[in-house]
């Protein structure tokens, strides 16, 4: 019975084995860069890109089990990159449910892949079963990082908050803002004080829905695709009432019409292409974009192939350029979806890629310093709670 028993241990301790470590195989492979570093850029394109503040409005770092204090060889940020990029202030998103099989096509909201994650990543058992513990932990994450930052990395809440950041950040941007965001309002689990709850851990902006329609409406790759239902109605006006912005990333057309109707708030589309470049379920028509950008919005462009058509700079410089053309350079940003999963042209480090690209193709330097965190800073300044 010994031998049996020895073969049975080691198989079970094997199994273990590749499962805890298989979180950080699908992490190096699925947060994917075409071209390695160094990234080089042009002398006249590096003096340009060294005094920009750059925001990025949306990263899903918050996922893995990485810390962001330290430096990595892959996925696509850490703080240590995100400085070294010149990143000023990064919105970080949590990520609480992925249907399987996904798609951008048609998902239903019946599997998921984050609890098998959760586990195989030691989150907390609380975790496993409740998708509003896993925003709350991955919150936690974040705060931890920023008590352990010595001063690097700052969380930011208020606009009191970021207006003295920006004067920090003046003196010494060797500094990273950063701001909470959810991916999809699922974490709710059909509860509206759970936005207030969401609130208090510090998210400051909520996506409506990721891939599967939920609670507050549909999904660009959900099964029905509808608008907001009662409860979304709801949701929108508690958002509001605590001034948190609304993320109208893989919304359905129909949610953002919806939204577009009763919104009384500047609005926001953290990672998006736009079908002028790139048709897709979650790229933004014309009217959707002029219609964003009438409320005081921001659109985030994306760096990855379904976004832009292409894994290139060429790419994204040509979803900036339609847009600005169509709305004005003051409603368009980045919205890289960095370690969301993604094949992305560089990592946070080869930005100064993208500016060479933005000069290339006749962007002056005003221009270029509104996309590339200019119109984000003035946004959040203008429409986080007062502190």
């Amino acid at each position: 019975m010994r031998k049996p028993l020895l073969a049975l241990l080691i198989l079970i301790v094997i199994g273990a084995g590749l499962f805890f470590s298989l979180p950080n195989l699908l992490d190096r492979y699925m947060n994917s860069v075409e071209t390695p570093p160094p990234y080089p850029a042009s002398p006249a394109a590096q003096q340009v890109h060294n005094h920009l503040f750059i925001a990025d409005l949306h990263d899903d770092a918050l996922l893995w089990e990485r810390d962001l204090l330290n430096r990595y060889g892959y996925g696509h940020s850490d703080l240590p990159r995100l400085l070294e990029g010149r990143v000023g202030l990064q919105v970080f998103s949590t990520v609480t449910k992925t249907p399987r099989g996904l798609n951008y096509q048609s998902n239903a909201a019946d599997s998921d892949n984050i609890t098998l994650l959760a586990m195989a990543q030691r989150w907390p058992r609380a975790t496993w079963s409740s998708l509003l513990q896993r925003a709350l932990y991955q919150a936690e994450k974040l705060q931890q990082a920023a008590a352990g930052g010595a001063g690097r990395l700052r969380l930011i809440r208020t606009r009191s908050d970021l207006a003295t950041f920006i004067q920090a950040w003046q003196q010494d941007p060797q500094q990273l803002a950063a701001l909470l965001a959810t991916e999809g309002l699922h974490p709710l689990e059909g509860q509206l004080e759970n936005v207030d709850r969401l609130y208090d851990a510090g998210f400051r902006i909520a996506g409506l829905t990721h891939f599967f329609d939920n609670e507050v409406g549909g999904s660009a790759h959900g099964l029905e695709k509808g608008g907001l239902t009662p409860f979304g109605r709801r949701v929108i006006k508690r958002l509001e009432d605590r001034a948190m912005l609304i993320d109208l990333a893989h919304a359905s057309r129909r949610l953002i019409d919806d939204v577009l109707a009763i919104a009384s708030r500047p609005l926001l589309v953290s990672h998006s292409g736009v079908e002028g470049t790139c048709a897709g379920p979650r790229n933004l028509s014309d009217s959707h974009l002029k219609a964003i950008a009438a409320t005081g919005g921001v659109i985030g462009i994306g760096y990855w192939d379904a976004a832009v058509c292409a894994t290139s700079v060429t790419a994204i410089v040509q979803a900036i350029r339609y847009s600005v053309d169509l709305i004005g350079v003051e409603h368009v940003a980045l919205g890289s979806d960095f370690n969301g999963t993604v094949h992305t042209p560089f990592d946070v480090t080869g930005l100064a890629q993208l500016t060479e690209g933005l000069l290339n193709a006749g962007f002056t330097q005003p221009e270029i310093a509104a996309i590339m965190g200019g119109n984000v800073q003035r946004l959040l300044l203008a429409s986080l709670p007062q502190g």
